[in-house]
This record gives C-alpha cells, sequence and structure tokens, in this order.
C-alpha cells in the first residue's frame, strides 16, 4: 500500500529543553510539518510513503528532502521552485507555562505554488491513499486551490482520502476556513481532528467539553462525531482527545465513530508526562491511517492511533521515530515503561 501525503516541510528553530526562545543564543532546527510528519511516521511502520510539496532550489531546501528520504521517504514528485523555505519557532512549555509556537512561513515556495505545478494524476498513479490537513489551504488562496484540486483527482482516481482538520489562527481565520474546507470535506473518507477543529471550522461542539479543565463529555464527543460523518458522508471520523492537566502531564486518548456500523470505540487513556507534544496529532492520524489501510478493524484502529500519538510526545522533535511494533506493544496494554532487555 502506498500512502501519498502533501503539504509544507519547514525549518523548526528551538532552544535546548526549557529555556524561552533566545534565552541563550542557540537554537536547535530540525525539519518538520504535519503532512510531512505523517510520511515519516508511515514509512517508520513500514508502509510505502511520499511526501509531495514545493522546495526552494538551494541548500535548505534540498537538505529537507534529504531528512525525508533519510527515513525513506519517496520525494519524486517534490516541485523545486520559489525562494524560501518556511521557518517557525517553538518553545516547549512547562508546568503551568504553555507552548509557544512563532510562524515564519509567508511567501514560502510552498505558498507560492500555482495549480499547474503539481501533476495528481501522475502523482496518484500507483498510489492507494492521500493525506492532506487544513495547514495546507490555510497557506495562500493558490494553495487552497490546489488542495481541492488534489482531494478531487485522488478521488477520481480511487484512493482512499483522508483530512486532519487541523484549524491554525494564526494562519487564517474561522470564516475563511469554513468554505474552504467545506469543499474538501466533500471529498474525504477518513476525518481526523479534535473537538475544538469541529466546533472552530464547522459549528459542531462536543457538548459541555472544556479541555482547559480537564473535562472531556464523551456522548458530545460522539454525537460531535456522528454529525461530522454525517454532514460530509464520511466513513470514518476520528479524534484525539486530550485533557490538558498542564504543560507538562497530558490525559491522552482517541474516539472514532464508524458509519458503516453506526458504532464509537474509544481507546485506552494514556497519562503522559510531555517531553514534546508538536507533532502527536500527527502520530495518531499516522497511526490510524496505518491501522486503517491495513484492514484493522476501526476499533482496534484507534489504539493504534493513541498510542503512536502517546510515544511521540515522549520523544524530541515532530518525527515519530518508533516501529509498528512498539506501537502495537504499547496498544496492546504494555505501558509499564520497563527496561526491555
Amino acid at each position: 500500500m502506498k500512502v501519498v501525503s502533501f503539504g509544507e516541510i519547514m525549518l523548526r528553530l528551538s532552544p535546548d529543553g526549557y529555556y524561552k526562545l533566545f534565552q541563550k543564543p542557540e537554537l536547535n532546527t530540525s525539519f518538520c510539518g504535519a503532512e510531512a510528519n505523517v510520511a515519516v511516521a508511515l514509512s517508520n511502520f513500514g508502509d510505502e510513503a511520499e511526501f509531495v510539496t514545493a522546495l526552494p532550489d538551494n541548500d535548505i531546501g534540498r537538505a529537507a528532502c534529504r531528512e525525508l528520504m533519510r527515513y525513506g521517504v519517496k520525494t519524486d514528485n517534490i516541485v523545486y521552485t520559489g525562494d524560501r523555505l518556511g521557518i517557525f519557532f517553538a518553545e516547549k512549555g512547562a508546568s503551568q507555562r504553555p507552548s509557544k509556537v512563532i510562524y515564519d512561513r509567508k511567501n514560502s515556495a510552498i505558498a507560492l505554488a500555482e495549480p499547474s505545478s503539481f501533476d495528481w494524476e501522475k502523482i496518484f498513479d500507483g498510489a492507494d491513499w492521500f493525506h492532506i490537513t487544513g495547514i495546507t489551504p490555510a497557506l495562500s488562496d493558490s494553495l487552497a486551490k490546489i488542495s481541492v484540486d488534489a482531494v478531487k483527482a485522488a478521488k477520481k482516481a480511487g484512493l482512499t482520502v483522508s483530512c486532519d482538520i487541523n484549524y491554525r489562527s494564526k494562519l487564517w481565520s474561522a470564516q475563511k476556513a469554513r468554505p474552504v474546507m467545506t469543499e474538501i470535506m466533500k471529498y474525504v473518507d477518513v476525518c481526523i481532528g479534535n473537538e475544538e477543529d469541529a466546533e472552530i471550522v464547522f459549528g459542531i461542539k462536543a457538548g459541555t467539553t472544556d479541555v482547559t479543565k480537564g473535562q472531556l463529555d464523551t456522548d458530545g464527543y460522539k454525537k460531535s462525531l456522528q454529525t461530522v460523518a454525517e454532514t460530509f458522508g464520511c466513513k470514518i471520523v476520528a479524534y484525539s482527545q486530550r485533557k490538558s492537566y498542564s504543560a507538562s502531564d497530558n490525559g491522552w486518548s482517541g474516539i472514532i465513530y464508524d458509519d458503516e456500523k453506526k458504532q464509537v470505540y474509544t481507546s485506552a487513556q494514556y497519562d503522559i508526562r510531555i517531553t514534546d507534544r508538536i507533532g502527536g496529532g500527527d502520530a495518531f492520524a499516522s497511526g490510524l491511517i496505518y491501522a486503517l489501510h491495513n484492514n484493522i478493524s476501526p476499533a482496534n484502529a484507534i489504539e493504534t492511533a493513541a498510542a503512536a500519538g502517546c510515544l511521540d510526545q515522549t520523544l524530541e522533535g515532530d518525527f515519530c521515530l518508533f516501529g509498528i511494533n512498539d506501537v502495537i506493544d504499547l496498544a496492546g496494554g504494555n505501558s509499564s515503561g520497563r527496561v526491555k532487555r
């Protein structure tokens, strides 16, 4: 099975440990991005994964491509254009201090790409699954059109289409996001997100849920999942569930709605001491995609997704660098953290 993902890969700049930005003069560099994170995770899980984007034809763009290739991600359809790679600064939170992200991605190579840059018929040849997120169409009006073109072409080619809603208020308003995401969702088989994304973008509220107080309304979640499925015709809708006790400690789980069986399934909950939470949702999406396209039942797929997201948040950086056996082991109940000898 081959999965194609499309979006922006960026350069991440972060201070060591829990220092604030520029508290020390050094910043660490890494490459990441929601859809790129999914491609890397799926490759590490043993799937064939390809990432499609636009990069500047310079040393930074080529280094980003090499980083993807290092993890076995195919890069044959990357377009080289424009002058810059998007950058973001990430500061990890601790205890009651939240994490912070500052974007410097305006006019990046992918944001300036044109619809003619991507030959979707060629890109989807031999592929089985296409993944996109709500971050990509938020980057420019041109990318909004490209994103719609991509999901249409994927559907026409017979691929399963997944979309992580991934609303980012620093990139676009809810008013601008709603019509674009509503159009994209017409072609989506598997919708991924959380209760906040669904409420902000589509106005679908998860009951009395208040993650800032660690309160999850299970019945509200079920209704939200079902409403998304019925509104857009999705076969599967899955949310990650996060109880934010503090920046350092979170409760983490997942919930999924199977429209064919009209059933809702929830995963085990993991109480995580956070190492780096950025990328956890992408690992969740990766675990779900892997499980579903390998014919694992939705009830077990949500366990795989939650376990992948949990493990990723114990690791520095955005990429989920675990093998599928690590994920399956945790999903199967081995959560003691004891040394494996």
